[in-house]
This record gives C-alpha cells, sequence and structure tokens, in this order.
C-alpha cells in the first residue's frame, strides 16, 4: 500500500513558466500524483501541448495566458483560476527568464529591469495572490497550503555576467522565508527549489557547447545534465501532506555540483 500523504488526489495546483522544462516537469509529476493543473505561459502553443500531455493523467487540466511580469494578468489570471478550479493547494513561482549580459560593466538598465520584472516582481506577485487565496481559505475553515519559488544554484554561487539573473533568485530565497513564518499559522508552507544545470530551453546555447561540457558538466557528480523530471519528486513531496510541517527551506537539485 502507498504511503498516503503523496496522494495529491483533490488538490489543485497551478505552476507558472509550466508549459516546457522544469515547470512541466514539476507538473507532470503532481498530475501523476493526482493533483489537478493549472498551466501558466506565454506561448498559447506551447500551452496547448503542455495541457496535451497533462490531460494523458486522467485530471482536470486548464492552461491559461498569463505574462507573470504583468501585475494584471496576474491577478485576473488566478481569479480566473479559483473559479474553474475552485482552490488551489499549491502554487509553484517557476517562471523565469535569463538576461545575461557580455560583462557587469557593460549590463543594461533594461536587461536588468526586464530580468527584475519576471524572476522576482513576477514571483512576488504570483506568491501574494496565492497567499491571499490561502489565507482566505484558512480564515473560512480550511487551512493548508503550500507555496514553492524556483531560484536557482546562481543565488549562492558567483555567476558571473549573470549579475541579474543572480540577484532575483538570491532574494526569492529571502522572500518566501518571510511568507514561510508569516503564514505557518494558516497552515500554508513556503519552501525555494535551488536547480543546478539542468537541460531546458533556457540552457540551450550550453548544452550545444563541448567546452562548456568539458569545463562545467564533467563537475557534476552525475556526470550529466540535470532533466526537468528530475524535480517531480520534490514537488510532489512540497506539495503533499508530507510536509505539512516543513517550510522555510532551501532544496538544492543539482546532482552534487555544488558540494563537488
Amino acid at each position: 500500500m502507498a504511503y498516503a500523504p503523496f496522494n495529491l488526489r483533490g488538490k489543485v495546483a497551478l505552476v507558472t513558466g509550466c508549459n516546457s522544462g522544469i515547470g512541466l516537469g514539476m507538473a507532470e509529476a503532481m498530475a501523476q500524483a493526482g493533483a489537478d493543473v493549472v498551466i501558466w505561459g506565454t506561448n498559447p502553443e506551447k500551452n496547448v501541448q503542455a495541457e496535451g500531455r497533462l490531460n494523458t493523467h486522467g485530471v482536470r487540466v486548464l492552461a491559461q495566458k498569463v505574462d507573470v511580469a504583468d501585475e494584471g494578468q496576474v491577478v485576473r489570471g488566478m481569479e480566473e483560476a479559483l473559479e474553474a478550479m475552485g482552490r488551489l493547494d499549491t502554487v509553484v513561482a517557476n517562471a523565469g527568464v535569463g538576461g545575461g549580459a557580455p560583462s557587469f560593466s557593460e549590463m543594461t538598465m533594461t536587461t536588468w529591469r526586464r530580468v527584475m520584472s519576471v524572476n522576482l516582481e513576477g514571483a512576488f506577485v504570483t506568491c501574494r495572490e496565492a497567499c491571499r487565496h490561502m489565507v482566505a481559505r484558512a480564515k473560512a475553515g480550511d487551512p493548508g497550503g503550500s507555496i514553492i519559488v524556483t531560484s536557482s544554484l546562481s543565488a549562492i554561487d558567483g555567476a558571473a555576467r549573470n549579475e541579474a539573473y543572480a540577484a532575483t533568485k538570491g532574494a526569492v530565497i529571502s522572500m518566501v522565508r518571510g511568507i514561510a513564518v508569516e503564514h505557518a499559522r494558516y497552515g500554508v508552507r513556503a519552501n525555494v527549489i535551488l536547480p543546478g544545470w539542468i537541460a531546458t530551453d533556457m540552457t540551450a546555447g550550453a548544452q550545444s557547447s563541448d567546452v562548456f561540457t568539458d569545463k562545467v558538466i564533467s563537475r557534476v557528480p552525475f556526470r550529466r545534465w540535470g532533466e526537468p523530471e528530475d524535480f517531480g519528486g520534490i514537488t510532489v513531496y512540497l506539495a503533499s501532506d508530507a510536509s505539512r510541517f516543513h517550510t522555510g527551506d532551501n532544496f538544492i537539485i543539482d546532482g552534487g555540483y555544488a558540494i563537488f
């Protein structure tokens, strides 16, 4: 008999940046565990493809075109998701963009602000709206919920030429710790996942580089790129009742890169 707390039947999860990469890997695992899923992404075609993929698991799936850099879209998207699905038990702020430059001294304010608007402000508004719902639900007698934010190993490593990206990923760790402390009284947990080098669209250039493979991926103890599916287990754990007393934590999923 399976350990019952990992069963997500009756729960609803919303994942931003969900139509590919890590977000889709997270969503598919939760769907396989029985959760209904709300997909947020900015590419309608990829949203439809992701929706079709998740529909094969026999759960309810809702795909919405939402740009998390637009506060109004986030607010309306959350309202529409709640109207359609009835509740949200887990919200994953996963949407993100890269924003490198030839050097830090050549980084423009345009790049800086674009990265901040998606990776930090988008995560903030997503988490804020999720917490509003979960707190209101708790006050009505139905406490509980899980907030998950995707950070990055760059939050704790030195990310040369990627200071804007790293700054956002470090900031969300501090934000989530505050969310965790403030919302525990409502049964709401908040945790952060820090991916290492993962094979996604964002790392496509590095994946095709023999030099990068030789100098960087060779230092991963598992000797491979991470895959979106590698984030399924930790996401199901954080979405499930198995983690009901686990909050304010950082989970490094990097194949051992950070400790080698």
